[in-house]
């Protein structure tokens, strides 16, 4: 079931993206205008607009990144591996 889902979400590639941009701007936009920030905790999260959407997407792409780069660097290995 899994696998038909993500085959769905791969053959619809170009949607998936725009539907994250929009939500991705969402996030921002929400944080600018709706969050308050009288009583934030650290200087960042008083004065930088969207601080922790900024922060959690910074996040999320070095996460990926680091996952990539890792899998890449010898943790993966050819599909046949165990074929032969």
């Amino acid at each position: 079931m899994i696998v038909k889902f993500i085959d769905y979400l791969q053959e619809r590639l170009q949607t998936v993206k725009v539907l994250s941009a929009i939500a991705i701007a969402i996030m921002l936009v929400w944080t600018i205008v709706g969050v308050d920030t009288s009583h934030a905790h650290t200087w960042m999260e008083a004065h930088i607009p969207g601080f922790w959407a900024l922060f959690t997407l910074l996040a999320c792409f070095v996460l990926i990144f680091f996952a990539k780069w890792f899998g890449n660097s010898g943790i993966m290995t050819r599909e046949d591996y165990y074929d032969d």
